[in-house]
């Protein structure tokens, strides 16, 4: 771009010359100023038609920048309105067919108005002529616009320092403001803002405006370019000079004193006693360590994997305590009950005072939330004088997790596994696998299967993670796993564990470790130690039944802690309201309770006190314990089809065919009409239709509530019952009994009706549980029928005989 040398001022041009319509020509990417003799390149036929139409006529045409540089066909509204009224000096015809225009600037415009024209755009155009300033304040503007026009000729490399020479020469106040204008490197949008103004004064403000943000810009992007240069040459320095210190410790001999960390490195591999095989691989990565660039990213890999194999403890453990006594006091203090776990705890303890190592120590607690897995397996660590580590395998989907990374990843590390072997710190820690059930496998791998050589008292010892790559040993460790339910475990997995169930707590149970652990420590917590405070009457059993449904004390901690917090409040505003110090006891009975909890959350589900036709009262297992399941069956005119409801799953549904099945093909010997299900439609409903429910237990009761419906005989209300059944009529043995049994005892029920397969369960359930029930052991529904519905007058054969009568227990055949 090049400045105008024409000598002549504005107020000597002849504006006359000028014709009122001019031909209008659309700039893409540029924007055109007075004074100023500029080459433009012309394409579009519009506008090669309009610049041929000024040619031909007055030489004069109009420059205006399109608001979007991206229209190819720009229509009027996408043209600025204002611009620079040029001259063409001359036109140069281009061999691809577009026209070269060399122009002069002669003064800013405004279009007034756009013609009819439909070759091109023309418009009635008014020119804006050059007013008197305030001379002060116009110097004033032009010395700081050249001050800050020379500061970013100075920092912009883009334009050459002959701009400010060419500037210097030019006297007239607008043209040294459309010279600065039109070097300055920025948007169509910014710039067309001075064109915009139409005094010189607001021109100038703008003109500084626009070099001041510029000056800004700049400055920054040279100051983060100096920063940038200034670390570039750090690193060079850096690398340099290692190389140097490089090839002096290879001139000494690879002495070590050379470099103090590296000193400290070996000394620590050296301590830490690794297998000699272990420490042989431990060296070789040492020594490729000191020969590789510290700037390169394989040493931090290597002082990495370095750091790792000597955190790892390799002959460190602790000592076990191996008093029976001692263990025994340890977990009676910190549990009350689960005397199975604690009972195979003391027999491990037995063993390894004789034999001092022990292999198959592997224990998987297996129970509903809250009943003291994880802290039981703490409460192990404690007795045995050991380190704890928990892992939660909740959610783990990636075999890495367990195994560990390989190296050639970035941020690769160790699993689970050998990270938890360095927080312990010793060889022989407890590691609690907690949630082991709740395991999952998707596309990066089955976790589980890489637990099956962790839980294999046969491969452990040579256990390889993927990111050490070595054998680690974990024979000397005590794994303990714990899961909500056993069915979602792996068969594999299960095989290499001892199982040992925690049931629920009885009420009792749940109140004597309210009293025994939680209070207490409730009591702490909340600041309450030095007070009596003094749980009155059933005030707990309150709390147990009205405020919570678990078969752990997750809940009721929960409440205790609600109560507490109440009591602290109350105890704080006496303070206030006179008296001089806290109360030395505070009573809590069951009003306070209510009045602390509200309204009673739960209700015990009562069983049916009267006898009613095609209701049957069934026993179900819930991961929170055990409950009734109340099963209604009506029998209607319709189209022979069994309808089930109470969003009950596939299993379920499976059973009441079945036991339809069995009632149709058994109707003489049952006492029922052959014809009983014709014409008729049976609707089966499980009420709390919010739950969902699922399992074979519930056929027995599905089957006695469809042959109550279709004989019309009421069925005995106290009597509920569980098992699977099969088409002929055999009942099965099923699971979760002594929950069953717990929801029997606590719903009023007198006598429970179970599988004689599960006889010999009985004997695992305590007898605080048995106590108060008649339990039955059946073999098939037609045992089922005569307990629960009144005996035929007819004479029977005897079907049931007391098996032991200390636990109410009966065994029933049919003959």
């Amino acid at each position: 771009m090049t400045e105008k040398t024409s000598s002549k001022s504005i107020n000597e041009l002849i504006v006359d010359e000028i014709p009122e319509k001019l031909a209008v020509l659309p700039l893409r990417d540029t924007v055109i100023f007075p004074y100023m003799i500029f080459p433009i390149l012309v394409g579009r036929k519009q506008s090669i038609t309009a610049a041929n139409h000024a040619l031909d006529t007055s030489k004069y045409i109009f420059l205006t920048a399109q608001k979007k540089s991206d229209l190819e066909s720009p229509k009027k509204e996408d043209l600025y309105l204002e611009g620079t009224v040029a001259k063409i000096i001359q036109i140069l015809k281009l061999p691809n067919g577009l026209l070269k225009i060399l122009i002069d600037g002669i003064l800013p415009g405004v279009i007034k108005k756009f013609t009819d024209n439909k070759e091109f755009f023309e418009a009635e155009i008014d020119l804006i002529l050059p007013t008197k300033e305030d001379a002060r304040e116009q110097n004033a503007l032009i010395r700081q616009m050249t001050s800050l026009f020379k500061e970013y000729v100075k920092i912009n490399r883009n334009i050459p320092s002959e701009a400010i020479s060419a500037y210097d020469n030019i006297s007239e106040p607008d043209r040294k403001l459309y010279y600065v204008a039109a070097n300055i490197n920025q948007s169509i949008d910014v710039k067309q803002k001075i064109l915009q103004k139409f005094t010189l004064i607001d021109q100038l403000y703008e003109v500084i405006k626009i070099l001041n943000s510029e000056n800004e810009i700049l400055k920054i992007e040279k100051e983060i370019e100096g920063k940038v240069h200034e670390n570039i040459q750090k690193t060079q320095r850096r690398f340099i000079i290692n190389e140097q210190i490089r090839i002096l410790q290879d001139e000494l001999g690879d002495d070590e004193e050379a470099s103090p960390e590296f000193a400290k490195l070996r000394e620590r591999i050296k301590k830490a006693k690794m297998p000699k095989e272990i420490e042989e691989k431990a060296l070789d990565e040492f020594n490729k360590l000191k020969k590789t660039p510290p700037s390169s990213p394989e040493s931090t890999v290597i002082r990495n994997y370095l750091d790792w194999l000597s955190d790892v403890p390799w002959y460190k453990k602790t000592e076990d305590n191996l008093d029976l006594k001692n263990v025994r006091k340890i977990l009676d203090e910190d549990h009350y009950g689960l005397e199975k776990p604690k009972e195979r705890i003391v027999e491990h303890i037995a063993v390894l005072n004789l034999v001092k190592q022990i292999r198959g120590q592997i224990l998987c607690f297996v129970g509903p939330p809250g009943v003291g897995k994880t802290s039981l397996g703490k409460s192990i660590a404690r007795a045995l004088g050991r380190n704890f580590v928990r892992i939660s395998l909740g959610g783990v989907r990636d075999e890495a997790e367990i195994r560990g990374h390989r190296r050639t990843y970035i941020g690769s590390m160790p699993g689970k596994i050998v990270q938890s072997m360095k927080r312990a710190g010793t060889i022989n820690p407890v590691i609690l696998l907690d949630e082991i059930d709740k395991m999952s496998m998707d596309f990066r791998g089955d976790p589980s299967s890489a637990m099956l050589e962790v839980l294999d008292p046969e491969q452990n010892h040579t256990f390889n993670d993927h990111y050490l790559d070595i054998d680690y040993d974990l024979s000397q460790v005590m794994f303990i796993t714990t899961a909500n339910v056993k069915y979602n475990i792996p068969l594999p997995l299960q095989d290499r564990m001892e199982i040992i169930e925690l049931p629920g707590y009885l009420i009792h149970e749940k109140e004597e470790i309210a009293k025994k652990h939680i209070i207490p420590k409730q009591l702490k917590a909340h600041g309450l130690s030095e007070i009596n405070i003094d749980f009155k009457g059933t005030a707990l059993k309150s709390i147990i039944e009205s405020y919570t449904r678990e078969a752990g004390v997750r809940n009721l901690e929960r409440e205790i802690a609600s109560v507490l917090r109440k009591t602290a409040r109350d105890i704080v505003l006496q303070k206030k309201n006179g008296k001089k110090s806290l109360p030395k006891s505070f009573t809590i009975d069951p009003g306070k309770i209510e009045s602390y909890l509200g309204v009673p959350r739960f209700r015990q589900q009562k069983a049916e006190k009267e006898a009613r036709i095609g209701s049957i009262t069934g026993l179900a297992w819930t991961s929170v314990g055990g409950d009734i399941l109340n099963v209604d069956a009506t029998v209607m005119n319709g189209s022979e089809k069994l309808t089930l409801t109470g969003q009950i799953g596939d299993v379920m549904k499976e059973s009441a065919i079945a036991a339809l099945s069995y009632l149709r093909s058994n109707a003489n010997s049952l006492g029922l009409n052959e014809n009983f299900y014709k014409g008729k439609e049976v609707h089966i409903h499980l009420p709390e239709g919010a739950i969902p429910k699922d399992g074979p237990s519930a056929g027995i009761t599905l089957a006695l509530a469809m042959y109550s419906a279709f004989s019309g005989k009421p069925a005995k209300s106290d009597i509920a019952m569980t098992g699977e059944i099969t088409l002929r009529g055999r009942v099965l043995a099923i699971g979760g009994l002594n929950e069953k049994l717990l929801a029997a005892k606590r719903s009023g029920i007198k006598t429970v009706l179970i599988p004689s397969q599960n006889e010999k369960d009985l004997s695992e359930i305590k007898d605080a549980v048995k106590s108060e029930l008649n339990i039955i052991c059946i073999e098939n529904i037609k045992d089922a029928i005569e307990i629960v519905f009144e005996k035929p007058k007819r004479k029977t054969n005897k079907t049931s005989k007391t098996v032991t009568k200390k636990s109410n227990v009966r065994k029933s055949k049919n003959k």
